[in-house]
């Protein structure tokens, strides 16, 4: 699991770009090991957030961003009336499910990125307030909002799984290499 992102193994800008976003994503799978379903979805604090819900929601997020840079509809589609649903899990999810939905999501964004002829190719967003303005944005764009926005979550998801049973970020990452 990346932890942090050696200058020499990232080669070009799409491999770095890459495994800076792998190096958050990391961050949120960890927040997860050891727990069970009931502590991933437990919210210990006075946010709706929960570490099962986060998960989810990056995995959908980047979904749908790299769906829309292909062309195509996102898997799931939110608005006004249930955006919040995308950070809970609902219906049979579990974070087991989630973590290997994600992993596929990934795995499309990496064979997608690599097969742009540049990452300044653009594409066209919905006209919708929380989309950039322009209309369009880059795929480069897109990979630094994936990263943005996957870094902010993993912050959230450390303070979450430190609230639940105190182990840190650090503890995680060497929890992981066992």
């Amino acid at each position: 699991m990346v932890t942090h992102v050696p200058a020499e193994e990232y080669g070009d800008e799409r491999g770095a770009l890459l495994s800076f976003l792998e190096e958050q994503r990391g961050g949120i799978r960890r927040s997860v090991l050891g727990l069970t379903d009931e502590q991933s979805a437990a919210r210990p604090s006075a946010s709706e957030l929960s570490l099962g819900g986060l998960v989810k929601h990056v995995a959908e997020v980047e979904q749908s961003w790299i769906a829309r840079a292909k062309g195509e509809e996102p898997a799931v589609v939110r608005d006004r009336s249930n955006w919040h649903e995308c950070f809970a899990l609902v219906d049979g999810e579990t974070v087991e499910s989630q973590l290997a939905y994600w992993e596929q999501v990934a795995a499309e964004t990496e064979a997608f990125v690599r097969s742009v002829p540049s990452l300044d190719d653009t594409f066209p967003l919905p006209d919708q307030p929380w989309f950039p303005p322009e209309g369009r944005a880059s795929v480069r764009w897109v990979l630094l909002h994936l990263i943005r926005e996957t870094a902010r979550h993993a912050g959230h998801a450390d303070i979450i799984r430190e609230s639940l049973d105190g182990k840190t970020a650090f503890e995680l990452v060497a929890l992981a290499a066992k």
